[in-house]
């Protein structure tokens, strides 16, 4: 049964099982944050916590890699 997370103030379904990154891809969001210098868009790159280039906060925890994170009920996710 899907439940639903929020991510900067706006709803995501998830499925049980998916992680934050994999919801985020799964309901279009490609990027979510921009590069120090040149402001290059950046979101899911590997998708198996390599890189650091998915980096969310999650319930006030920053720094996290959305590839790793599995997103549970209720979540609070921002991305700036």
């Amino acid at each position: 049964m899907s439940f639903e997370i929020t991510v900067d103030g706006r709803r995501v379904t998830v499925t049980p099982g998916q992680s934050v990154g994999a919801a985020l891809h799964a309901a279009g969001v490609t990027s979510w944050r921009t590069t120090r210098h040149g402001g290059r868009p950046r979101g899911l790159f590997c998708g198996i916590g390599v890189c650091f280039d998915c980096l969310v906060t999650v319930n006030g925890r920053d720094s996290q890699r959305a590839c790793l994170v599995e997103a549970m009920p209720g979540d609070e996710v921002t991305t700036s």
